[in-house]
């Protein structure tokens, strides 16, 4: 299935300039996915369409990407702001590059490898469950609710 980006945060899309991209590649220490990249350049701070992915109980919906360029308006849907906050609560390897509705995240799993992420869902309790086993898998999956 196709995913169409809508707005969320803001009326028009805000492009994320390419340093951004490798600045938080140096500071998280990982090489970003290259399909999350070119999507997050254009549609950070948008909604998918469809946006529900699966878990292992149920459903859950991604309601916004994060965004990567500091806007202060919107620091609890900056990257860095959601990992600074989850950094000491999971293991050293979550990255955050979405939320749900309920205040949970999406994230980029290295703690296998630093290069080829897996995703994961981090609850509000902070259990970490695999969704997907790559950026791309997660969104081919993506769904009507």
């Amino acid at each position: 299935m196709t995913v169409r980006w809508e707005p969320y945060l803001w009326e028009e899309p805000r492009p994320v300039h390419p340093h951004e991209l490798e600045l938080l590649e140096r500071q998280w220490g990982v090489t970003l996915p290259a399909e999350y990249k070119l999507i997050v350049s254009r549609h950070q701070g948008m909604t998918p369409e469809p946006g529900t992915f699966k878990l292992a109980e149920g459903n859950d919906v991604l309601s916004v990407l994060l965004t990567i360029t500091v806007d202060p308006e919107k620091q609890p849907y900056s990257v860095m702001r959601v990992h600074e906050i989850l950094k000491p609560l999971v293991p050293p390897g979550l990255f955050p590059f979405a939320k749900t509705p309920g205040g949970e995240f999406v994230c980029f799993d290295y703690r296998e490898t630093p290069y080829l992420p897996r995703i994961a869902h981090v609850s509000v309790e902070l259990l970490i469950t695999p969704i997907a086993d790559s950026f791309s898998a997660f969104l081919e999956a993506l769904h009507d609710g």
